[in-house]
């Protein structure tokens, strides 16, 4: 359905991540990927929502060639934990610090997503709360040596092994903690479509 609404516009995803891409393709999106290199730094005063805001526009301000019929769509998402953003872990030894930094309390999942038309831009985010229960360091271990988690922000990922055995509580949207806000994605692109 969204497929026919975009026809006569041409969908840029600019982003890596292939859980991402898999949104996209399962929402039935003919889409191109675009990426370009940015450096993923933001001012120290910003906080929360202010951070994966700022990410997503900063990595959709790097697009100026976009044509008239081009919507492009940039992302980001952060662990938002005691007052810090968690981004993605350095090595295995970050991750392993990050994972049980988030062990036995709740934590907030941020992501930010960027429209950017010839004209227009517009951010929409959504947060979701995930809790945790107390892990074992050989649960970590496991986890952190066994799957990938070196490409997440919080360094897991709620769809693999950890999130399986791991999370006792979600408040709000599932895909938003896997990377993506659907469908709030999908209601921002109709939107766009239309106007």
């Amino acid at each position: 359905m969204l497929k026919t609404v975009l026809k006569n516009h041409r969908l840029i995803l600019a982003s890596g991540s292939p859980r991402r891409q898999q949104f996209f393709k399962d929402l039935d999106l003919d889409f191109t990927i675009q990426i370009k290199e940015v450096n993923e730094v933001y001012p120290d005063h910003l906080k929360g929502i202010e951070i994966s805001d700022y990410l997503a526009q900063l990595k959709a301000k790097e697009f100026t060639e976009l044509k008239s019929n081009d919507i492009l769509v940039t992302s980001d998402t952060i662990v938002w934990h005691e007052g810090k953003a968690l981004g993605k872990p350095k090595n295995l030894d970050d991750a392993k610090k990050m994972i049980a930094s988030l062990s036995g309390k709740t934590h907030e999942v941020i992501t930010s997503v960027c429209f950017k038309t010839v004209n227009t831009v517009k951010v929409i985010n959504q947060s979701t709360k995930v809790s945790f229960k107390e892990l074992s360091k050989d649960e970590i271990d496991y986890y952190v040596e066994t799957f990938s988690p070196l490409d997440k922000a919080g360094a897991y990922g709620i769809q693999e092994w950890i999130g399986y055995i791991g999370i006792i509580h979600i408040e709000g949207s599932y895909y938003n903690v896997m990377g993506l806000p659907v469908q709030l994605v999908y209601e921002t692109l109709i939107e766009l479509a239309e106007s």
